[in-house]
């Protein structure tokens, strides 16, 4: 069975790719800005069809983040349902006006204006979610941690991040191995057994799989510790590239387009387009 990766690096000949970590940080930082500020419909339509373009370019395919895209998927649908639970009139008195479609039970009525607003809440999660996918599948973890430093964040986090990134496909890959060990041992995981079997099953997976990551955290501290690690205040980065002319032009077109965003959106005084008035 083919495993998936998780939110790890995906080595691949793109544009994308040959950007620095330094200048992909910075288009996630600007773009993500962008994305979160603004509830112009216009706006967030442009964003997230240039958002697409952009993974179209990467040549990440959609399988390889498969697993991802389906729990932001899970995340928009609840994000929704809970606004419509708790707020069931917010979009009415938002863009001050109520066209009602039909009644579901007292106060719970689908409002022209209600379902708006859900459409640019989830616009708003599938223009910056591609992107951020992208940020992480496309960025070596030591030139992540490269980048990091370049914009003043302390080496130690930045390396603390890198061990994170590098630490995910180990941890996939040794869950697996412990699940197809202890399938072979005769211990069903499959959907055929209940949930509550299912559940206690997995704690034959989840213990081993604990039990050697803390001998694994164990094994890099000494190691770091022997390296001197942390002793100096600064360091260089081995894997830090030179900017190029690529780009320069990656971050002046997230710049223009982050300040058309902010002038499109605030034109009017307010941040929220409102097609009803």
């Amino acid at each position: 069975m083919a495993k998936i990766a998780i939110l790890s690096y995906i080595k691949r000949k793109s544009p994308v790719h040959e950007l620095t970590g330094t200048t992909k940080l910075i288009f996630f930082i600007a773009w993500s800005i962008g994305s979160m500020v603004t509830y112009d419909t216009r706006v967030l339509v442009c964003m997230m069809i240039l958002s697409i373009a952009i993974f179209k370019i990467s040549r990440i395919r959609i399988k390889d983040i498969s697993v991802v895209l389906g729990l932001a998927a899970a995340f928009v649908l609840l994000n929704n349902l809970f606004v419509y639970l708790f707020a069931p009139e917010y979009g009415v008195e938002l863009y001050e006006s109520r066209t009602v479609l039909f009644t579901i039970a007292g106060p719970y009525t689908i409002t022209l204006q209600q379902l708006f607003y859900h459409l640019n809440m989830t616009m708003k999660v599938f223009c910056v979610v591609p992107v951020a996918l992208l940020f992480i599948a496309c960025t070596d973890p030591s030139e992540f941690a490269a980048s990091l430093a370049s914009i003043g964040v302390s080496y130690r986090i930045g390396y603390s991040v890198s061990l994170a990134l590098r630490y995910i496909p180990d941890v996939q890959r040794e869950y697996h191995n412990i699940s197809q060990a202890q399938q072979a041992r005769g211990i069903d995981l499959s959907g055929k057994d209940k949930l509550f079997t299912r559940l206690k099953n997995s704690v034959a997976i989840l213990l081993p799989l604990i039990m050697s990551s803390l001998n694994r955290i164990e094994t890099v501290s000494n190691a770091m510790e022997l390296r001197g690690f942390g002793k100096n205040k600064v360091r260089t980065w081995y894997a830090r590239r030179p900017m190029r002319r690529n780009d320069w032009l990656a971050i002046v077109s997230v710049l223009v387009i982050l300040t058309v965003d902010m002038v499109v959106t605030f034109w009017d005084g307010s941040r929220y387009y409102n097609p009803f008035l």
